[in-house]
């Protein structure tokens, strides 16, 4: 009796212990956050690195554990960068903006959003200068848009054309005995080509280098303007790889001179009008943000929401990184509740997934449509799932190098029968009906593929009736230009499947003409709150997880791992971008 006292006093100690510690831990982390003020003094520099990921929405967390143990990584929000470059043109203590970066967490269509706020900046009279050690070919055309480029001097371009690499497995699916049972839809729905072939059909081959054109006829284009450098010479310079060094570089017009990083600060110096040996004001536009910069004032009483629908779509609650159906819904009831929002502008950034999940949204984004005008803006990528969830909208807007279209669908399922039978494994089933069933340790019966089959085929009937309604399109029109198929969002605008190039601020506009109010905040939603259980359950070893892996296996390794564990957890049939594609 004595020993389980002793035990329950013991534990119950710890327990008081660690919350003692925890409510210490926040203590520490409310001083030193209130400690830390950001100001901006006279004659700075803003500065842009562009180290942390960028996502289309990043509020601030409200999530304890994150803020004190550094629990996710760092990011910022592409509608906070833009408010912040906006916010500078006018700010009379920010004398011009510096770019120093060796790569962007951003994806194409983001960039490019950033490039033109920049171009927007110059406006101001403002500078822009850009310097690096080494250009890669997204840093070097977010720089190109500089009043004067920089390079070491033993640096270089990257300048080498648009390039994508997709793996295949079917030689390995032969001999583990491992493989993907395939029902899809599509010429183009290529998600499943890797299971099926040993190399890359002629349709998809077709369908990514017509995408990847489009978008590098974009960058260039731009970097032909800003330079004064023609496109066919652009061409010829990532042909022969003309930026390789800094003097090939110079030498072609894509610096302006290769000097070393001291000098390049004493050019800064001399910008803002002070001497070489005073002390050179700067500030990283993530600290210019923290400091309120990152919202624009607006007096007006009329809101234009913006639904922010990022990343992977799940059934399910959803989260920051992943689109669930509960969290978009709640958000559309949120603001349909507001009687200040006068429209919607739905933000899509999603390569698609769960086809229930994107028809359940969708279903409440035409309920809203009822009520509010509703408009699309498009991200880096809004295909397959992400584009069933637009197709319903008052106007859509995409970047011109957005990635969309992809209307398709295909299921996959893991069987491993040739596995199990090489090393002796037999399974045996007992049923009580006759209807068609699966098993891993089985060959697909006909019947089984036949009803799958079915599934995939109402399925994809019901997205391509969504979309022609949506689009005023007939099925027919759009089965033509649907198929799986992938288009950038110039290509995307010729077929129909949007109505203007555009970025988001040009969608809030129009959504506020729509609406017939010309002053007015934006409201973003949804608003991502902390589910402690879900918190306690993995805390802290989600995170340790994740590290062990990557110090392991290495970047690149841990990427193939994680695109494995993704496609191998795929369940039900997928409305998604036909494959995973990292564009460099």
């Amino acid at each position: 009796m004595k020993f389980l006292r002793n035990l329950l006093a013991a534990i119950f100690g710890t327990l008081i212990a660690l919350g003692l510690i925890l409510v210490l831990f926040i203590g520490i982390a409310a001083i030193s956050g209130s400690s830390d003020k950001v100001t901006v003094k006279k004659n700075s520099i803003l500065n842009l690195k562009m180290k942390t990921i960028v996502k289309d929405f990043a509020p601030k967390s409200d999530d304890p554990f994150e803020q004190i143990f550094k629990m996710s990584d760092k990011k910022v929000g592409l509608n906070q960068l833009l408010n912040a470059i906006e916010n500078a043109k006018t700010d009379e203590n920010i004398k011009g903006i510096n770019i120093h970066t060796l790569g962007i967490n951003a994806g194409v269509a983001q960039t490019q959003t950033l490039r033109d706020k920049l171009v927007d900046f110059k406006e101001s009279g403002k500078f822009i200068y850009a310097y690096a050690d080494v250009y890669d070919q997204k840093s070097y055309y977010l720089s190109s848009v500089a009043d004067s480029i920089y390079v070491n001097p033993i640096g270089a371009v990257d300048f080498k054309g648009l390039s994508g690499e997709v793996l295949y497995y079917k030689d390995f699916q032969d001999k583990t005995g491992m493989k993907m049972e395939v029902i899809r839809h599509g010429k183009y729905k290529s998600a499943v080509e890797p299971y099926l072939y040993n190399e890359m059909s002629e349709a998809n081959r077709a369908q990514t280098l017509a995408f990847l054109n489009s978008i590098w006829n974009e960058l260039i284009d731009d970097i032909a303007e800003s330079r004064n450098i023609s496109t066919e010479k652009l061409n010829t310079i990532a042909d022969n790889l003309l930026g390789r060094n800094a003097d090939l570089a110079i030498e072609n017009n894509l610096v302006d001179k290769a000097i070393y990083f001291d000098e390049y600060v004493s050019t800064l110096k001399s910008l803002v009008g002070i001497e070489n040996d005073d002390t050179l004001n700067t500030i990283d536009i993530e600290s210019y943000i923290s400091t309120g910069k990152g919202r624009i004032s607006s007096t007006g009483s009329d809101k234009i929401a913006v639904i922010y629908a990022q990343g992977e779509i799940i059934y399910g609650k959803g989260d920051e990184e992943k689109i669930g159906q509960d969290l978009i819904i709640n958000a559309l009831k949120k603001a349909r509740k507001n009687k200040k929002v006068k429209a919607i502008v739905l933000r899509v950034n999603s390569p698609g997934g769960s086809a229930l999940a994107s028809e359940l949204m969708w279903r409440e984004l035409e309920i809203t449509s009822d009520s509010l005008p509703l408009v699309v803006s498009m991200g880096n990528v809004a295909a397959s799932g992400g584009y069933y969830i637009a197709c319903n909208a008052d106007k859509i807007f995409a970047e011109p190098t957005t990635i969309t279209g992809s209307i398709g669908v295909f299921g996959t399922i893991p069987n491993i029968s040739e596995l199990a039978g090489n090393i002796g494994i037999n399974a045996e089933q007992v049923s009580t009906n006759k209807s068609p069933s699966y098993s891993v340790f089985e060959p697909m019966t006909e019947e089984f593929r036949a009803v799958t089959k079915e599934g995939v085929e109402q399925i994809y009937t019901t997205f391509l009736t969504r979309v022609a309604n949506g689009r005023n399109m007939t099925v027919e029109e759009v089965d033509e230009i649907a198929q799986g198929r992938v288009w950038s969002g110039t290509e995307a605008l010729k077929v129909g499947l949007v109505d203007e190039l555009g970025n988001l601020d040009d969608a809030i506009a129009y959504a506020a003409e729509l609406a017939e109010t010309t002053d007015y905040k934006v409201r973003n939603y949804p608003s991502y709150k902390v589910d402690f259980e879900e918190k306690f359950s993995s805390f802290p070893f989600s995170k340790a997880k994740e590290d062990i892996l990557k110090e392991e296996l290495g970047e690149e390794n841990y990427k193939i791992y994680k695109n494995i564990k993704q496609i191998s957890n795929l369940k039900g049939v997928q409305a998604r971008l036909p494959y995973i594609l990292e564009i460099k």
